[in-house]
């Protein structure tokens, strides 16, 4: 999924807040309130699908912050035999996701988990893991490489990472013309100016904006290779 404000001024995940802050109304509005953003969403899935596309036939798929399911689905319909582990701690979203999965046919090869990563069961080591829009929500660099070590406990030795966060290096010259350019596509995506304001405002303080080689370094993975960027959603993938 690609959050916009809702994240910035509500970290979803892995907050601890999450699950209340998702209710059902909420919940049930996030997927419409993004809907313009669905050229973003479709061309960072496509390119997902390229960077997974060696995986074995029957392979097994963490997606750890599952939210409504998109990443799941898209990967899930390209990928007839692959099984999913949807894991999310906001039971309003996860009810979305199971419901979407019914609809599209594919609900006998997932299994929802409602809580926290660490709360996941252990099981035979996942060919690949996703993680969108998560882990920008880790305000210390240590929680971070907490999280991805997690991740990376769980799958197979090669096993994929495809990560995507919001990401710039704020130093730099070009940060203040991309961030200007994003804010213009929040208000495209027809966001509440009050919502705006509060994301031009909270960006850096809720969200750890950190400069994209950052992100998934010291974790358990090799160098992550950046194969996706759109404005400030960046999107690697990292072997273990």
């Amino acid at each position: 999924m690609i959050p916009t404000t809702h994240a910035a001024t509500d970290p979803v995940m892995h907050n601890q807040r999450s699950s209340s802050i998702f209710n059902q109304e909420r919940a049930s509005s996030f997927d419409k309130q993004h809907a313009k953003m669905a050229p973003i969403r479709d061309a960072l899935h496509f390119l997902m699908r390229m960077m997974l596309a060696e995986l074995p036939a029957d392979a097994r798929i963490l997606c750890v912050g599952a939210g409504t399911g998109a990443e799941l689905i898209a990967l899930a319909t390209a990928f007839p035999r692959w099984r999913f582990t949807a894991v999310e701690p906001a039971a309003p979203m996860l009810d979305i996701c199971r419901r979407r999965a019914e609809e599209c046919g594919i609900a006998s090869r997932c299994t929802f988990h409602e809580g926290y990563l660490e709360t996941l069961p252990g099981s035979e080591p996942f060919d690949a893991a996703t993680s969108i829009m998560v882990s920008q929500f880790f305000m210390r660099a240590e929680q971070r490489r907490d999280f991805f070590h997690e991740i990376a406990a769980r799958l197979r030795p090669g096993g994929y990472l495809v990560s995507s966060d919001l990401a710039s290096d704020i130093s730099s010259s070009v940060y203040k013309g991309l961030f200007e350019v994003w804010l213009r596509t929040l208000k495209y995506s027809d966001l509440p100016a009050a919502e705006i304001d509060k994301f031009r405002t909270s960006f850096g303080r809720d969200i750890a904006v950190l400069p994209p080689r950052e992100i998934i370094a010291s974790s358990g993975f090799a160098t992550p290779v950046l194969f996706f960027q759109t404005v400030l959603i960046h999107a690697w993938y990292a072997i273990k």
